[in-house]
């Protein structure tokens, strides 16, 4: 019977997928190992077993003791997951940039997960580097793993990740790219596979804002180049100890925006729903295309799942609040402000009761009701114009004696220059329902504002 002793014995023999309509305009063939197919549905599964095994070897971790460990998410899942099997607990630290799914999914595995601020250096003691090294040093029995400085990680990947993906290609690999954070993927993958074929070509994908691929151009760690980076998981503001930069040939950076766009291309062209780093890879590899040929054959890390980036990359409200989606339709622009229930007016309300809800939601046109349907709209200029004609006797009149027209109802995918049209002086708005029988209204200045970011 083929029966897995624990979780940790499924880790590790990821299928290698060819990508056919997202790489067709490529010179040559490009294949993705799917690391999210190992059980903590990322790559960094293969080095947490190996860093544990490592240090219980050394000593340097007992029974019953505590792991503790720096993580964007993925390596504490890896981490995790071992813990279980092997009988410890476990205390993460993570950035605030980090997504909620991350730190949930941890604290379901049964860690403690302390969350730090992003935007600090790493030696400054509010760090998620400082916050573990401090606790590794308090609490009895406890070992800080160190991803970024423990030589097991990149060993891990020497020992499976190099000799899988020669052996899945018949050795024909010529291209490996990898987005890259602590080093450990790309430089123990490298140096197995080069150690087969030094022409093997390693391209490491870096995103803007960290400082590795100026430190590989230059040599120099120049804290200038760091900058904030919604990207997670990948980059660095130091250099790792698991980096040997002899066995990378290129350093690619790649923008947040082109990231997420590629990520979400990964979804709906390949059905390769993956995180934010997959996109960086991809995107880092199309930006590079010009140094393919035909009868090459290029390898893709795809890390980890998408499930992790779901209230992030694949949100349209939060990819159009940074600008990396274009607003196109109707549905686009009630996406990207959020969820906000329609303000109407019934018919039988005086227009004074009208104003009130204009200064009170901030909102200058509102539609009228009459028994559930819409009969007609208010607004603040056609109610100026009102008094200035008629007096202040107007605000005890009932709305439906001082009606406009109604706005048009149109669908959720009526393109934007449509709905440009449809506004005018006359007619302040439009309305539009959605799946759910909900009906959400844009104003002018939904479009201005959703132009303008």
């Amino acid at each position: 019977m083929d029966i897995k002793n624990n979780i940790l014995e499924t880790i590790g023999n990821t299928p290698l997928i060819r990508l056919n309509k997202i790489a067709r305009n490529l010179p040559c063939a490009v294949a993705a190992k799917v690391e999210y197919f190992n059980p903590g549905n990322s790559a960094k599964d293969r080095m947490a077993v190996k860093m544990i095994e490592v240090a219980e070897q050394e000593g340097k971790l007992k029974r019953g003791g505590t792991i503790i460990e720096g993580t964007s998410g993925n390596t504490g899942m890896g981490l995790a997951l071992t813990a279980i099997v092997r009988g410890y607990s476990c205390i993460f630290t993570t950035t605030d940039k980090q997504s909620k799914e991350k730190i949930d999914i941890l604290k379901a595995l049964g860690a403690e997960v302390i969350v730090c601020p992003t935007n600090v250096e790493p030696a400054d003691p509010r760090s998620y580097y400082s916050v573990a090294r401090r606790l590794a040093k308090e609490i009895p029995n406890s070992f800080y793993i160190n991803q970024y400085d423990n030589l097991a990680n990149r060993l891990a990947h020497y020992e499976t990740t190099g000799p899988e993906l020669w052996e899945q290609t018949d050795g024909k690999i010529t291209h490996l790219v990898v987005a890259t954070g602590t080093g450990g993927t790309v430089t123990g993958t490298a140096k197995f596979l080069k150690e087969k074929n030094p022409a093997i070509q390693v391209w490491a994908i870096d995103p803007q804002g960290s400082l590795l691929t100026k430190y590989f151009r230059t040599g120099e760690i120049d804290m200038k180049e760091v900058r904030p980076y919604v990207t997670e998981g990948i980059g660095e503001d130091f250099v790792p100890l698991n980096y040997e930069m002899q066995y990378i040939d290129e350093f690619e950076q790649v923008s947040d925006k082109q990231a997420a766009l590629m990520s979400r291309r990964l979804a709906k062209e390949e059905g390769l729903f993956c995180g934010y780093s997959a996109g960086t890879a991809l995107q880092g590899l199309f930006q590079l295309k010009h140094k393919l040929k035909k009868g090459d054959l290029a390898v893709v890390i795809l890390h980890d799942h998408g499930s992790r980036y779901v209230g992030k990359i694949y949100n349209d409200q939060w990819m159009m609040e940074r600008g990396f989606l274009d607003i196109k339709t109707f549905g686009d622009i009630i996406s990207g402000r959020g969820s906000k229930a329609l303000i109407a007016v019934p018919a039988t309300h005086t227009a004074a009761e009208a104003i009130e809800l204009m200064q009170k939601y901030h909102i200058e046109n509102i539609p009228v009701t009459d028994k559930e349907q819409f009969i007609g709209s208010v607004s603040e200029s056609g109610l100026f114009a009102k008094m200035m004609k008629d007096g202040q006797e107007i605000k005890n009149k009932a709305v439906r004696d001082i009606l406009e027209p109604a706005y048009p109802v149109v669908s959720l995918d009526t393109p934007l220059d449509r709905l440009s049209a449809l506004i005018s002086k006359e007619n302040g708005a439009v309305l539009g329902r959605d799946e759910a029988g909900n009906y959400h209204i844009v104003t002018k200045y939904d479009i201005i504002q959703a132009l303008a970011n």
